[in-house]
């Protein structure tokens, strides 16, 4: 009976860990921001896999419409591919955030290979854009606790999110918007993607669309859009300034 009993504890235990190491709002493996307080009416928009030709510059324009700063996690071999893109971003004002290099599942990778990701990714951006923000994304979310070591150990800040539009796949806007409205609170995070982790030039067009659309919605809702270093300012500014 015991043996039973410790053999399904140690399971249990594996699926835990499993979990944590992929769910955007598992602290066990070290911590990560994964949105701010509740009841300040803010949203943070954030952008995954970029920069990417031609839909990050469309999604430029839609931003710039409406005055928002949002926050881009980008892939160093396309920021070195498409660094003027990437000074765009910059120039435009948005805040921009170390996703790796070339975006492996962190979890499965050695601390050597982790640490070179970083470093690689955020001296792509360095030559692209010069001074960026402390920001990091894991791909896919995955991270161990070496991951937020080797991280925190070289400067960088762990983010995570709290809602996904589900649109790496591409979908409708209409689709994108609906996933999104189904879990929108005020301080929250949102996942979208203006690129894809396998090739330049993935189809982010309904993404584009969904974000004029969620930007008009949620602003007529009283909500204000804030970059991810703005709404860590507020909710953990001693973490924020460090």
């Amino acid at each position: 009976m015991f043996p039973a009993l410790i053999g399904l504890t140690a399971a249990a235990a594996a699926s835990a860990a499993g979990y944590q190491s992929m769910a955007p709002s598992g602290q066990w493996f070290g911590q990560t921001f994964v949105g701010g307080v509740r009841g300040n009416k803010q949203i943070a928009l954030t952008y995954d896999d970029g920069p990417n030709d031609p839909h990050t510059l469309k999604l430029l324009d839609v931003l710039a419409k409406h005055n928002i700063r949002a926050t881009f996690f980008m892939i160093g071999r396309y920021v070195q591919q498409r660094s003027d893109i990437a000074r765009a971003v910059a120039q435009a004002g948005h805040v921009i955030g170390n996703h790796t290099f070339t975006h492996p599942l962190l979890i499965f990778e050695s601390e050597a290979r982790t640490c070179s990701q970083l470093v690689d990714c955020r001296q792509a951006l360095e030559d692209a854009v010069g001074k960026h923000s402390n920001l990091f994304r894991p791909p896919f979310g995955g991270r161990r606790p070496a991951t937020i070591r080797i991280a925190r150990e070289l400067g960088l800040q762990t983010i995570m999110w709290n809602v996904t539009g589900y649109d790496w796949n591409a979908p409708p806007a209409a689709v994108i918007e609906k996933k999104v409205a189904r879990q929108i609170r005020d301080g929250d995070v949102i996942l979208l993607h203006d690129g894809g982790h396998r090739t330049m030039g993935a189809d982010r067009a309904q993404t584009v669309i969904a974000t004029d659309n969620l930007i008009r919605r949620y602003k007529n809702e009283g909500y204000q859009f804030v970059s991810v270093e703005e709404m860590r300012a507020i909710s953990h500014p001693l973490s924020a300034a460090g």
